[in-house]
């Protein structure tokens, strides 16, 4: 693993902290803590035998030095300080990030029109499954992805990097995409017409897709074909490319993916099936915008 792969993983950096700070604060307060107190009782008690002797002869002390050098044998040092007081506030977002919902920001259009660039989600991660943080394993199964899910998962080509799109098909379905229509295990998909989308300077054509009876906004530009150039990847063998289109048999523990941005997006046409021990999570809600503050709430 690469130095610039270690610092943008924010999980494996989350979890070095909570063991470290962890540790120094487990070592603090069984070890460290009372090793102080037992030197500050040795201290004092000589202090106090030193004291009792200067009151017999005469020389009186201030009675508040006694407590600042038991506050000072006492005092815990800054480094172990710090760690301690951030230890349990790093824990905490180490949990809540790894097991039940992570933050996400839209980087591209993929997604549009149901994520715009800027968008701040939040990504349900227990959905799909319990699974250990930073290596990504599953533990606990809860439910499969099913079609429509809009899903984030780890980039097959560069594992490093998370993505954004829709599940189109699931283990064992036979996935067309002809002329820009989709069908699925042989049966077609219902598309409903919506006004034109303005992306830039292009106006798109707007359709409402329905894969499981939730039906969720696309957009297509007939200015561009069909066709697709695919890379190599596992399970190439179970496509077939052809100029007006492909068609796919998703392989068991895979996921055909595709952005609603039909012809603005680098999906499963491209780069091939993603694998289900590459799954972060399935996408709920916009809990910010800063460009626009219509845009919070949940989506599908």
């Amino acid at each position: 693993m690469s130095l610039q792969s270690i610092l943008g993983n924010f999980a494996l950096i989350l979890f070095v902290l909570t063991i470290v700070t962890g540790v120094i604060w487990f070592l603090d307060t069984f070890i460290f803590a009372k090793q102080r107190r037992q030197n500050a009782d040795k201290a004092l008690a000589e202090y106090d035998a030193r004291r009792s002797k200067l009151t017999a002869e005469g020389i009186r002390l201030e009675e508040n030095t006694r407590h600042e050098l038991e506050a000072n044998l006492l005092k815990q040092p800054v480094w172990v300080e710090y760690s301690g007081s951030f230890f349990p506030v790093i824990a905490l977002v180490f949990f809540l990030r790894s097991f039940l919902f992570e933050p996400f920001k839209i980087p591209s259009g993929s997604m549009l029109p149901t994520l715009f660039i800027g968008d701040l989600i939040l990504v349900n991660k227990f959905t799909y499954g319990i699974r250990l943080p930073v290596i990504n394993k599953k533990i606990i199964s809860i439910n499969d992805p099913r079609r429509g899910d809009v899903m984030v998962f780890k980039y097959p080509v560069d594992p490093s990097v998370d993505y954004i799109k829709r599940v189109i098909g699931v283990p064992g379905d036979k996935i067309v995409y002809k002329n820009k229509r989709l069908s699925v295990n042989g049966k077609d998909v219902s598309y409903t017409s919506m006004p034109d989308f303005r992306d830039n300077l292009d106006y798109l054509k707007h359709y409402k897709e329905d894969l499981t009876g939730l039906s969720h906004s696309i957009l297509i530009n007939e200015q561009r074909p069909a066709f697709v150039e695919p890379y190599d990847f596992k399970g190439k063998e179970l496509c077939a490319y052809e100029i007006d289109g492909f068609s796919c048999t998703v392989p068991a523990g895979r996921y055909f993916m595709m952005g609603d941005n039909r012809d603005n997006s680098q999906d499963s046409r491209f780069w091939g099936f993603v694998p289900d021990e590459n799954i972060v999570g399935k996408a709920f809600f916009i809990w910010m915008n800063f460009g626009d503050i219509e845009r919070i709430g949940s989506f599908h």
